[in-house]
């Protein structure tokens, strides 16, 4: 009887994780991640590694330069997005699993600038002169054509009646932890960022947060990719879901899903 319910646990507890007979963890499981994710993404895939033993290489870009990369056939497993655009865009293409598609987590816009300026906080509303507040110097921006943040910012911006006045005096980078990087050295007096970005640079400061209804809804999907064999794949897009790593992300400055 004791043999029975030994057993009997040790199935559910089987049931309950990824399983470690069905992975080959000596081959590394490679996430192709939005760059705003880093810090909460290291810590998850860390947690993965050790509950699994299964080994995690992400690589952080902008997420069209990921999704591209994915498109041309860069050998990545599981691919996470800060918006739905890119990830609609690969899944078109079909090059991810559909089945596997989860939300991860939302996050929140803000405005950013040096920690060790002046520059008090202030509220963001139509008829707001941000012109003004970069005293000469220029706004950063990830990409507004291309990478989330950055077409985030713009539709805030455009919202807010301030677009049109601030348009010339934008400095537009590859990401959005570029435009972060712009603020916290000094070389720009202002900043769009998350407010994940913000929490993980000590060198920068929130002054101003974007209305939510100023923006679409910032979402992170994650999938598996459809040309993938790691048998850990779709375990480990299901593992950012579970409540220890959704914890990692609301303490790391993101929203829940």
């Amino acid at each position: 009887m004791r043999l029975i319910i030994v057993l009997a646990a040790l199935a559910l507890l089987a049931g309950c994780s990824p399983r470690q007979s069905d992975a080959d963890t000596s081959r590394p499981l490679t996430v192709f991640a939005a760059a705003s994710l880093k810090e909460a993404m290291d810590i998850t895939a860390a947690d993965f590694h050790a509950h699994t033993g299964q080994a995690v290489q992400v690589s952080y870009a902008a997420s069209p330069a990921l999704a591209r990369q994915i498109d041309h056939g860069a050998p990545a497993d599981v691919f996470v997005s800060a918006d739905l655009a890119w990830m609609e865009w690969l899944q078109q293409r079909e090059r991810i699993d559909t089945g596997t598609r989860r939300v991860l987590a939302g996050n929140t816009l803000v405005l950013v600038a040096p920690a060790g300026e002046a520059a008090p906080a202030f509220l963001l509303a139509p008829g707001t002169d941000l012109a003004a507040r970069l005293q000469g110097g220029r706004l950063a921006l990830a990409a507004t054509g291309s990478v989330p943040a950055g077409r985030y910012a713009k539709a805030a911006l455009q919202s807010l009646g301030m677009w049109d006045g601030i348009a010339a005096h934008v400095a537009e980078t590859d990401n959005v932890r570029a435009a972060l990087m712009l603020v916290a050295r000094g070389e720009a007096p202002l900043g769009v960022v998350y407010a994940s970005d913000a929490l993980a640079e000590p060198a920068v400061r929130v002054v101003a947060t974007f209305p939510a209804r100023s923006h679409p809804p910032i979402v992170y999907p994650a999938a598996r990719i459809a040309s993938s064999d790691h048998p850990q794949a779709a375990a480990f897009v299901d593992w950012l879901q579970t409540p220890p790593a959704q914890a990692i992300f609301r303490t790391r400055g993101f929203t829940a899903p």
